[in-house]
């Protein structure tokens, strides 16, 4: 430096003045080149660090963006994570609930098939059941048919031990006993179900015959179907096979023909041949009318036969016709008692219940005037016998020992009014009580009759004439009697009585 200045001594000041206003330039544009460059240099240091703000802010964003794009992925992840495991908590739950509703449809294709495989064994058992049920009913009707064709070969035998007890009754010469005996050896006789209906026997000496009425069987007795059958309809059942109506007629024909002829067989084989030269029979049936629903007795079948000409048939024969049997015997038969026809009976009453007295013609040894309170009781109990047979009724006088309080009994014989009359006759000077009365209705109702028929010399009181007509009692008093004895028998009667009557006159008397 010193030789610069020194230098610059030699030069002029000019010179020094251009050198150091140069060198001041060059040193200002040194300085301006180094502020320059400072501020370039800053400029770069700002750019770099600007560039390195931006580098780091764009890291830091970039991070940021990496981080929230890390975020949003792990939520994602977490997300579809969780999306996964819920979709596989679904899918095993639908798996487990279609494992299940695969094992309840299993369940229920199982249950169905045996409930199908059940209902199919139910218903061949039920089929089977009642095609069992269709032979067993059909094989019943066959059995039952077989019973009603065998009645007459089946008859049971060793009744002579019945005979002999029918005997006894009759050696100890009690004639109504006799009839009760051969009754309940009849009843105790074994018919097939529905066959054994009721029996009664009446007897008559004088004749030698047994009255016997038996109860038949009513229509229902034939089998209306002739089988049963299986019909595997919906639902499946046993079907009847009706029987024709006509078949059904013939069959029930026969079968009343069949029992009528057991029944005299019977009759015949209890009774002795010493006592009992002929049968008179009544077959009867009990059924409602049906046109008034009234219970009604038709009498189907009546016939009077012999013990010869009854020995004539051979009723064990494989071939014999009841029904034409029945032809040979002159029976009188319905001609269609499947409708309950009636025919009329050769014995027109069963009067087994009451002992029957010899007939006394009284009328003709009255005196013309008689007095009707001093004739014999017997006497008159026949001149009322008399009268009611004049008046249309077939009448009898009853004995005078255990006739359950009854004088007579009387039949009407029309077919719509008739029947049995319990007749009392009471040849008394006083009035006759309200209790005779109420005990006549009594034998009304035991006896089944059809009426009462109190009738006497003296008179009834109020009680007899409000309770009479309430309980099919007709009440005769003396005047009544005596109109009817003069227009009937034309006897004009006297009535005896000690004092007039309430209500009489002194004419009804005389």
């Amino acid at each position: 430096m010193v030789g610069g200045r020194h230098m610059a001594r030699r030069k002029s000041l000019a010179a020094q003045l251009l050198q150091a206003y140069r060198d001041s330039q060059k040193e200002k544009a040194a300085a301006a080149r180094r502020a320059e460059a400072e501020l370039a240099r800053q400029a770069r240091a700002a750019e770099r660090e600007a560039s390195e703000r931006a580098k780091k802010e764009a890291r830091r964003k970039r991070d940021q963006a990496q981080a929230w794009v890390r975020a949003q992925k792990e939520k994602q992840a977490r997300q579809s994570a969780e999306s996964r495991r819920a979709e596989q908590i679904v899918r095993d739950l639908e798996k487990r609930q279609a494992a299940r509703a695969k094992d309840l449809e299993q369940k229920r294709r199982a249950e169905a098939r045996e409930k199908a495989a059940a209902e199919r064994r139910a218903k061949q058992e039920s089929a089977e059941s009642l095609r069992q049920e269709a032979a067993g009913r059909t094989a019943e009707v066959v059995e039952r048919l077989e019973a009603l064709t065998a009645v007459l070969s089946a008859r049971p035998s060793g009744l002579h031990g019945l005979r002999l007890q029918v005997e006894r009754a009759f050696g100890e010469g009690d004639l109504e006993g006799f009839a009760v005996g051969v009754e309940h050896a009849l009843c105790s006789i074994g018919y097939p179900e529905g066959l054994g209906g009721a029996r009664r026997a009446a007897f008559a000496p004088e004749s030698r015959e047994l009255v016997v009425e038996i109860e038949l069987p009513a229509q229902a007795v034939v089998p209306a179907v002739t089988q049963y059958r299986f019909k595997a309809s919906a639902p499946p059942a046993v079907v009847p096979q009706p029987r024709k109506e006509n078949e059904c007629k013939e069959l029930y024909r026969d079968l009343v023909a069949r029992l009528a002829l057991r029944a005299i067989d019977e009759a015949f084989a209890v009774t002795p041949p010493s006592l009992v030269d002929g049968v008179a029979f009544n077959g009867k049936v009990h059924a409602k009318d049906r046109a008034t629903g009234k219970a009604i007795e038709p009498c189907l079948i009546s016939v009077r036969v012999s013990r010869e000409a009854f020995a004539e048939l051979v009723l064990d024969e494989p071939e014999l016709d009841p029904v034409a049997s029945l032809r040979y015997l002159n029976a009188i038969v319905s001609q269609h008692p499947y409708d309950l026809e009636p025919v009329p009976p050769v014995v027109t009453f069963d009067l087994t219940r009451y002992k029957i007295a010899p007939e006394r013609d009284v009328v003709a040894g009255l005196d013309s005037r008689p007095d009707l309170v001093a004739m014999d009781p017997i006497d008159f109990e026949h001149l009322i016998r008399r009268l009611f047979e004049k008046i249309g009724l077939k009448s009898w006088v009853t004995q005078a020992s255990r006739d359950d309080g009854i004088d007579a009994v009387a039949v009407n014989e029309e077919p719509l009014i008739g029947g049995l009359c319990i007749i009392q006759a009471k040849r008394t000077k006083n009035v006759v009580t309200a209790e005779t009365v109420r005990s006549v209705a009594g034998i009304v109702n035991d006896k089944s009759a059809s009426k009462g028929i109190v009738v006497t010399t003296a008179w009834f009181g109020k009680a007899s004439w409000d309770f009479a007509p309430r309980n099919r009692v007709e009440l005769i008093d003396g005047r009544h009697l005596k109109a009817l004895l003069l227009e009937h028998l034309g006897i004009d009667a006297l009535i005896g009585l000690p004092r007039l009557p309430p209500g009489w006159q002194t004419r009804d008397l005389s």
